[in-house]
Formats: structure tokens, C-alpha cells, sequence
């Protein structure tokens, strides 16, 4: 009996130490089929407009239960204040970003997209020197690992956007007839919606870094992450709905069967959403930001395996190149971020309405992960008020 005991002892302990990783693996697949999901989505007809309402829709009754049970007594008291930037947060990020998000993925490829939202850090770093979230101390070391990096990124994003070069077979695909790819084809028309739609991915980032600033700003007066989430959700929903129904004059775009028009926008909403929501609180916790944000070229590498497999996506050398620059330029920004956790962890812990929260990248859609409600794939750092 204490051999056996023993042994399920180990078992746990070594269990325990995997599961981090087994959970951030696991998501990044959940990711990635989002991606593939809502190409082919896209692809067979289903309005994006209508795709946001729904999405939006869906993930509202999936977080609303639980901000309900959960923070009916720690829910603080609602403000006009507090309500005009919820209205705002949904606006700025289901309505405006997402709308750009998925015409740039329709007019480029689902590895492509996956690749440039990388250069989210990048742009949140920006705006949070702008709007004072981030002090750069340009003697240490760290704050130039994060200058240098967001330069490689933005300079990684420039080349996927100004140069596609010439097409890179898979060995799984070198049979397969690309006519019928959202990237393929060498026509004028083609490279015009090529850069439209990476003009358009760099539009949704931007907007979604705002979201982040002025989510910063609310989480300090309305810091119940679960009722903020559902909010935003339910804002979204509405003034999606609003914006659906002026450019959509046609109900039968709104119609939907059993078939991917109703995959996606129920994937998109539970799965990378809900079942996101606690499995990167719980590895944040646990391991910190740093950790989850370095499982984030997994998923661009699925979806571009999965992009060719189920797609036919055609991979240029461009996006290649493009994308290596990106996670370099990631991968220093993320570093340059653990040195400032690390500096500032006794307030990691703190009360929220003294410290600011800036999210950076993880990957995947709107979620919300221990104190920051988060839209495809950002984390939080914890940075001190200035």
C-alpha cells in the first residue's frame, strides 16, 4: 500500500508540473482551429457583421451566468462614468476591431492573420508610452531589449505587408490546386487585397490595443473581470447588431444551419472565450504572463499547417520572413517585460484600483484572464501607478 501510495504521490507532483504546459498546448490548438473555423466560415457566405453579433451573443450567455453568481456581492455600484466606457469598450473592440479582423483575414489567409497579430505587444507598448502606462528607462537594458523589439516587429509587419514573394510548397501540398485560395493568385486585383487586408489586420490591432488602454483605465473603478467580460460582450452584441442591420438589409444573411455558419461564431464564443477565460487565469497564476506568451508562435505554426492542409492556403516567402522578424521581435519585447514583472512583482498581488494593468499578446479571442478582459490572445503585466 505505501508503494502504491508513494507512487501516486509522484504521479500527481509530476502531473502538476506539466499541466501549465499541457493547458497553454492545448489552447493554442483551440486557436488555431478558431482561425480555420471562421476562414471557412467566411468563405461560404456569412456576413463578418453578422459573425460579430453572434459571436458576441454566444459568448454573453456563457460568461453572464457565471459574473452573476460569482460577483453579485463584490460588483461595484454603476456609474454613468463607468457605463459610457463600457459602451465605448464595446464599440471599440467587438464592433470596430473585429470587423477589420475578419476582412483582413478574408482578403489575406488564416496563417497570415495568426502571424501579424503578433505585433500586438508592439503596438500596446507604443500606446502605453503615449499615454504614460509605460515609463522607458533608456539606460537599462531591459527598456532597450523592448524599444529594439518593437522596432524588429513593426519591421517584421512591414515586409509581410510590402513583399509576398514567391510561393513556398509544402511537402502535403505540392499537389494541391491553390485556385480557390484566399492569398492565391499573382493578379493585380489579388495584390491590391492582399495589402487592403494587411492594411486592414494592422487597423484591428491598433484598435485593439485601445481597447486595452481604456480597459486599464475601467478595470480601476469596475475591477470584477467576469462582469466587465459579460458587459462588453452584451455592448458588443448590441451595437454589432446595430451596425449588422444597416449594412445588412438582406435577412438571409442572418440565416444560419448546421453547418460552419453556426460553428464558428459558437467555437469562437465558448471555446475561445469561456473555456480560455479560466485556463489562462489559472497558468498566469501559477506561472506568470511571460509563460503563456511564449506559446504564441504554436499557434502560428498550427494554423498555418492546418491553413495548407484543410484550406489550400498558399504560403509566400514573404510571410515567412516576415513572421521569423515578428516572434524575434516578440520574444524581446516579452523578454524586456519579464525583467519590469520581475522589478515590480511585490505589487503583483495588490489592490486594483492603485495599479495600472497593460495587456500584451497571447493569442486567441475575447477573454478575460485574473484582472484584465482580454480579446484574442493579450495578457497582463502589472505596472506600478505613475
Amino acid at each position: 500500500m505505501g508503494d502504491k501510495g508513494g507512487s501516486c504521490e509522484v504521479f500527481v507532483v509530476a502531473f502538476n508540473k506539466v499541466k501549465p504546459y499541457i493547458a497553454m498546448i492545448a489552447l493554442q490548438f483551440g486557436y488555431a482551429g478558431m482561425y480555420i473555423v471562421t476562414m471557412l466560415c467566411l468563405k461560404r457566405g456569412l456576413s463578418h457583421y453578422v459573425l460579430v453579433v453572434y459571436r458576441h451573443a454566444a459568448a454573453t450567455i456563457a460568461v453572464a451566468p457565471f459574473a452573476y453568481f460569482f460577483e453579485r456581492k463584490v460588483r461595484p455600484k454603476m456609474t454613468f462614468s463607468i457605463f459610457w466606457k463600457i459602451m465605448l469598450l464595446g464599440l471599440i473592440e467587438p464592433v470596430i476591431d473585429q470587423n477589420l479582423y475578419y476582412v483582413g483575414m478574408r482578403y489575406t489567409s488564416a496563417s497570415f492573420t495568426s502571424a501579424m497579430v503578433n505585433v500586438l505587444p508592439a503596438i500596446t507598448f507604443i500606446m502605453a508610452i503615449i499615454f504614460r502606462l509605460e515609463r522607458v528607462k533608456i539606460r537599462k537594458l531591459h527598456s532597450q531589449a523592448k524599444i529594439v523589439g518593437t522596432i524588429v516587429t513593426l519591421g517584421g509587419a512591414m515586409i509581410m505587408t510590402l513583399y509576398k514573394g514567391p510561393i513556398i510548397e509544402m511537402v502535403w501540398s505540392s499537389g494541391h490546386s491553390h485556385e480557390g485560395s484566399s492569398s492565391g493568385g499573382g493578379s493585380g486585383a489579388s495584390t491590391q487585397h492582399w495589402l487592403v487586408g494587411t492594411l486592414m489586420l494592422l487597423g484591428s490591432c491598433v484598435g485593439w490595443s485601445s481597447f486595452f488602454i481604456l480597459q486599464s483605465f475601467t478595470l480601476r473603478k469596475y475591477p470584477t473581470e467576469l462582469s466587465l467580460t459579460s458587459l462588453i460582450c452584451f455592448m458588443g452584441m448590441i451595437q454589432g447588431g446595430v451596425v449588422a442591420l444597416v449594412m445588412e438589409h438582406d435577412f438571409k444573411n442572418w440565416a444560419i444551419g448546421f453547418d460552419s455558419r453556426l460553428l464558428a461564431p459558437v467555437y469562437s464564443g465558448l471555446v475561445c472565450s469561456a473555456a480560455a477565460y479560466y485556463l489562462q487565469g489559472v497558468v498566469i497564476k501559477e506561472r506568470g504572463p511571460v509563460f503563456v506568451t511564449a506559446f504564441n508562435p504554436l499557434c502560428m505554426i498550427i494554423t498555418t499547417i492546418l491553413g495548407s492542409l484543410v484550406l489550400a492556403e498558399q504560403i509566400h516567402l514573404g510571410s515567412i520572413i516576415g513572421a521569423i522578424i515578428i516572434v524575434i521581435g516578440l520574444y524581446s519585447v516579452v523578454w524586456g517585460k519579464s525583467k519590469d514583472q520581475l522589478a515590480t512583482s511585490p505589487i503583483a498581488t495588490t489592490d486594483y484600483a492603485t495599479k495600472t494593468y497593460l495587456p500584451m499578446l497571447i493569442a486567441g479571442d475575447t477573454k478575460a484572464n485574473h484582472g484584465v478582459v482580454m480579446s484574442e490572445i493579450p495578457i497582463k503585466i502589472a505596472l506600478t501607478q505613475k
